[in-house]
Parts: structure tokens; sequence; C-alpha cells
């Protein structure tokens, strides 16, 4: 049995005292006590304590903007005291910290955030056209607290001020607070740049800040 423990070591509970904390690169760990937290709906892998959940739809007005865009962002409020185990598809997990900040993410790359942060759901611009390239509608944090992100695979950080920034809608994950978004569509290159979509669309970045891509266009959304 020791001899078991032992090898067992490498996967101990990771203990910092702190609201988010990594258990690796795939799962996060939230301490709950007089505070709650929003999560992805279904990414709870484990809890220790008095854990509640409870589904948060947003508000009217965010429901008819998922309705009306296809958003698959659907979030379950825990609270309580004990500590909140959570993981989505072996992705990586990312913690940003906001202070008094904004911060626009893909849906699908959302796992975790505090609930003192605000949220909403954003359109990037480009008319009809932002329906076709598909993932063109993202949420938009705003405050201050603790973001988890998540990524399918290592992601790179582009500092969008240096030249005109261009990404695959899918594979941009996240962009900083005063970072403006276009659409930009190139019939010619259909089928020969991107990750494989064949998509026409690229999104444009420009201002001050930063654009974080992942090295995939995202895995498919189950059981939203």
């Amino acid at each position: 049995m020791a001899e078991m423990d032992s090898a067992l070591d490498r996967f101990q509970e990771i203990e910092t005292g702190k609201a988010f904390t990594l258990q690796g690169p795939r799962v996060l760990k939230v301490e709950l006590s007089e505070t709650s937290v929003m999560a992805k709906n279904g990414s709870m892998v484990a809890y220790q304590g008095d854990v509640h959940f409870e589904h948060r739809g947003g508000g009217l007005g965010r429901l008819l903007k998922k309705a009306a865009t296809g958003e698959q962002l659907r979030l379950m409020e825990a609270s309580g005291t004990g500590e909140l185990f959570l993981a989505s598809g072996a992705m990586l997990v990312h913690v940003l910290r906001l202070a008094e900040d904004s911060l626009t993410v893909n849906g699908a790359n959302v796992l975790a955030f505090e609930t003192g942060i605000e949220w909403d759901v954003t359109r990037v611009r480009g008319g009809t056209a932002g329906v076709l390239a598909g993932g063109l509608f993202n949420i938009h944090l705003r405050g201050t607290g603790l973001v988890a992100l998540l990524s399918d695979g290592e992601p790179v950080r582009l500092d969008v001020s240096e030249a005109p920034t261009f990404a695959d809608p899918q594979a941009a994950i996240a962009w900083s607070g005063g970072v403006e978004t276009s659409l930009r569509a190139d019939v010619q290159a259909k089928s020969l740049i991107g990750l494989g979509s064949g998509e026409s669309f690229q999104l444009g970045f420009s201002g001050r800040g930063w654009v974080l891509v992942q090295p995939s266009e995202g895995r498919p959304v189950v059981g939203v």
C-alpha cells in the first residue's frame, strides 16, 4: 500500500489557499467560502464540502442574444463552502486576473470566473457575414476578479499593436480590453488558409493590447 501511495504522490492535490489554483495544466480548483463562482455548465469533475449548484441564464436580454446568435455558453453558479474542481475535455486551463479591466472570450473557451465580474454576449462587427463565419459571438467580461480560460493546446499571445493581425475565428480564444475587432472576407483564400475549415473569413484585430490564439479550431461542444 505504501508503495502504491508513493507512486501517486505526483498527483497530490495542490494547496495554496488562493481562490483559483491549477491542479496540473488541465484542472482548476476553486476555494469556495463567502464568494461564489460562475462556471461552464457540466465542467464540475469533483468537489469536497457543502457545495451547491444553480443554473444561471444571465437574464432575459442575454438569453435572447444567445437564442439569436447560437451562442452555446451555459453557466452554472457554484456556492457554499468547500473545494470545487473544474475541467473541460482535458483542455489546458489558464488563470488571469482582471483589475478594473475588460476581456473578450470565445464562449467555448470560458471555464470559470468570479461572480463579481460582469458579463454579456457581444458580436463582432461585420454584418450578416458574421453569422456565416460562426464563432463570432463572444463573452465580454468586465470588472475585477479571477478568470479561467480554456485552450486546445498551448496558445500564443500576439501583440496586435505591432502589425495588422488576423486569426481564424475559432482559433482566437480571447483578447484584451482596448482591442477592436473586424471581419475580413477573402473568397480567393477559401480552403487555403486557417486550420481546415475552409472558411473565407478572418477576424481582424487592431488597437493596443493582445490576442490569445490556440493551435486548434476548438472541440465540438457536447451536452449544452
